[in-house]
């Protein structure tokens, strides 16, 4: 038996912490939606479980210290959402993750650019290697970033 929740549980860590990196340290009302996807309620209104999965990873960030937010808007959205400094901090930080191949060469090919210390510094970060994986949309590199950085969070507290 697959646990393909669990792989969504890991695409949707990384949606939330990428989406309020990219407005860090700006409050926004992050929906539910821009995580899970697209929605169809039930003929009683009520949420598929995809939407209700992607929501309560949301309320599992907030739980755990790595966001922070206000309140939620019914079962659609958390709103005045931000990152929290643990997260924060560990986006930024380098990635000590031994990266997949074809990650490992887009990096050494970035390097043989001879950029500038600061722009190699952030290509070489934990947010950038998630991004990269995000965009790749490979359920195992998603999944093996976002633990990684659930592991460095837990040694952090």
């Amino acid at each position: 038996m697959s646990d393909i929740h669990i792989q969504d549980f890991y695409r949707d860590i990384g949606l939330v912490l990428s989406k309020l990196f990219a407005t860090f340290p700006r409050k926004v009302t992050l929906y539910v939606e821009d995580i899970s996807g697209p929605d169809q309620v039930d003929e009683y209104g009520l949420h598929s479980e995809r939407h209700l999965s992607g929501l309560s990873a949301m309320i599992w960030l907030k739980d755990q210290g790595y966001i922070d937010y206000e309140s939620l808007v019914r079962q659609e959205a958390i709103d005045f959402a931000v990152l929290t400094e643990k997260s924060f901090l560990l986006l930024t930080m380098q990635s000590s993750l031994n990266l997949p191949p074809q990650m490992q060469q887009d990096l050494e090919s970035l390097e043989q650019q001879s950029l500038p210390p600061y722009a190699l510094k952030q290509a070489i970060s934990n947010i950038a290697i998630l991004r990269q994986a995000l965009k790749t949309a490979s359920s195992m590199n998603i999944e093996r970033i976002v633990a990684h950085l659930l592991e460095q969070g837990f040694q952090r507290r």
